[in-house]
């Protein structure tokens, strides 16, 4: 398999973030991040796994949303979870 036909593009949305100030999560529990992800099938802002909580990783197991991209300026990468792999 390559990036671009990793089958979980398919729950790729249009979306708008939740919580364009951090991550949702770290705003709500008072906890801290180092960079942000965006949920690209929901728009949840999570914190990346350099965070202490990795709450991007753990939105993408719980709800099923395993692409992100990154939600730090400049950067236009995605990732899927399920795959380990940038898409």
């Amino acid at each position: 398999m390559t990036a671009s036909n990793d089958p979980h593009l398919a729950l790729v949305r249009p979306v708008v973030p939740r919580t364009p100030e951090g991550c949702e999560d770290c705003l709500r529990e008072g906890t801290v991040w180092v960079h942000l992800r965006l949920c690209l099938t929901c728009g949840h802002v999570g914190c990346c796994d350099s965070s202490p909580m990795r709450h991007a990783r753990g939105h993408a197991a719980g709800a099923g949303h395993p692409i992100i991209r990154s939600f730090e300026p400049g950067e236009e990468w995605r990732w899927c979870f399920v795959h380990e792999a940038m898409v």
